[in-house]
């Protein structure tokens, strides 16, 4: 009779830093015999056989083989990687109207940033970022250009008023906040991204640990794992107490955060309040909560017990450091005015803050909740009307931070027309989709689109020019009585033409003076 045999084989898998993928297999054979064997010379020489296939198994040296790279799935921060510059243009094109030249600059300063990581480390350093500076009326695209773009490459992002920040030594936030609200931001960023890996992972314990407290659960378990997720069992208490997470809280805090540069204060309540003593059988059979509220505890629970906090802080500031982006509006209401008091905010108080801002940008350790967090390749992209300043009136030393240097266009009807037709998500589906929800159909006419664009660049130009901006405010204008009356007329359908439109605005056309108040 023969041997039987059980065999088992591990494969080691290397990957090689090499452009292709390496793939080592070693092959470890463990051969079992049975202890009975047949007197027969037949089995005696399968016997033999099998020893010596053995021996030359383990002789064969380990083979090595180049797989296909395409094969392998490679997990990427951002998709940017593999856009060129003219790609990133056209996802701008699908949002913003007009402004080329804005939209080049922040492409290639983007590829740039993608450019850089693909260097060795001792030229990486010395690669400096293209900060922008954009200057263009109000509402012509400016906040909107770095949004969508922070938006295409999941990258920390931070809109901030550059007029909020005061220097050191006067009550008010210092431009650091600006570092520490980014460094939040991707710290959350991280967080979530690991919490959504993990989503499967918890959700089966989530099920597993309420399921294991209803009663009668095992007898068909299938059967109420299913009744669960119908909700059937909403409303059915369970016992949470092991599952409450307690807020650790140190003595100290603050870190150089929020508490100061530098600052730590010392947490007199941790000290004086006593830990709180074990909860007794008696108290957790009286902590029962619906399993619809169980549900978001055990979850907080068991993401406590499967997240990495250190990895998820070191990567967030990795994160912040590499692909953060720090928007700065408002800049021009930082140069000095030479018309007013010196006492004015653009005085004294405004260069102040520039000289804050100039050490960020040209790269600096800001102390953070999360730790030492360097601004050398942060990209700052400063925005300002400069209606009644220039970028000279900046501090010389800003201005060479700030090497790129942007003018957008004011905005034209027929601008104003594509943005109500060619843009995704425009005003017009906007208002669409909202009726919609009250099933109402609501209809635009081109004549009526080019009759709002021309009353809006009318307004713009007779009024106060906001752009944009003032789509919006023509817009709701026009929808608000039919809005007012939209519950009433389900199932209708309402064509917004050009009669429409003179209709409804005709306050507006025969008063200037009313549109300041109304729009």
């Amino acid at each position: 009779m023969l041997a039987k045999l059980f065999r088992r084989t591990t494969r080691l898998l290397t990957i090689s830093s090499t452009k292709g993928v390496r793939v080592q297999c070693i092959r470890v054979t463990n051969i079992k015999c049975s202890r009975r064997f047949s007197a027969t010379t037949k089995d005696t020489g399968n016997s033999d056989a099998s020893t010596t296939n053995e021996s030359s198994e383990h002789s064969v040296p380990a083979r090595t083989f180049l797989a296909k790279e395409n094969a392998t799935i490679v997990e990427r921060e951002n998709w940017v990687e593999s856009m060129t510059p003219k790609k990133i243009v056209e996802k701008l094109d699908r949002y913003i109207i007009g402004q080329n030249k804005a939209k080049r600059a922040v492409a290639v300063s983007l590829r740039n940033r993608w450019r850089r990581q693909q260097l060795n480390d001792d030229m990486k350093k010395e690669v400096m970022p293209m900060n922008i500076l954009m200057m263009g009326p109000t509402g012509t695209g400016k906040t909107e250009i770095a949004r969508r773009l922070a938006q295409m490459v999941d990258a920390p992002f931070i809109k901030c008023e550059a007029t909020k920040y005061t220097e050191v030594g006067i009550v008010g936030q210092s431009a650091e906040e600006s570092v520490k609200d980014l460094v939040d931001k991707a710290i959350k960023m991280e967080r979530e991204r690991k919490i959504d890996a993990l989503k499967q992972e918890i959700d089966e314990k989530v099920e597993h640990h309420i399921l294991s407290r209803i009663p009668g659960s095992t007898a068909d378990l299938d059967g109420f794992r299913k009744r669960l997720r119908e909700g059937e069992f909403d409303n059915t208490k369970i016992e949470v107490a092991s599952f409450r997470v307690e807020q650790s809280s140190s003595p100290f805090f603050g870190m150089g955060g929020r508490g100061g540069k530098g600052a730590q204060i010392l947490n007199l309540s941790s000290f004086m309040h006593a830990p709180k003593a074990p909860l007794s059988d008696y108290d957790k059979k009286r902590d029962r909560v619906p399993v619809s509220e169980a549900k978001e505890i055990i979850r907080n629970y068991e993401l406590q017990k499967s997240l990495d906090q250190e990895e998820i802080r070191r990567n967030g500031l990795r994160r912040a450091e590499e692909s953060g982006i720090i928007f700065l509006d408002e800049l021009d209401k930082l140069c000095s005015d030479h018309s007013v008091a010196r006492g004015s905010y653009g005085g004294v108080k405004g260069e102040g803050v520039q000289k804050e801002l100039l050490g960020l940008i040209e790269g600096t350790a800001v102390s953070t909740d999360y730790g030492i967090v360097h601004t050398d390749h942060m990209l700052f992209i400063a925005a300002g009307a400069f209606h009644q300043s220039n970028p000279s009136d900046l501090l010389p030393e800003l201005q060479g931070r700030l090497p790129i240097r942007v003018e957008l266009e004011a905005l034209s009807e027929h601008d104003f027309v594509r943005i109500l037709t060619e843009t995704e998500a425009n005003l017009v589906q906007q208002q669409q989709a909202l009726f919609g929800a009250e099933d109402v159909d609501l209809e635009f006419t081109q004549d009526a689109i080019e009759e709002i664009a021309k009353m809006s660049k009318t307004l713009n130009e007779s009024v106060d020019n906001i752009g944009a901006r003032r789509l919006r405010a023509v817009i709701s204008k026009l929808v608000e009585q039919v809005s007012y009356d939209a519950p009433d007329m389900k199932g209708q359908k309402i064509i917004v033409d050009k009669e429409f439109v003179d209709k409804e605005l005709a306050d507006i056309v025969k008063s200037e003076d009313l549109s300041k108040y109304i729009l």
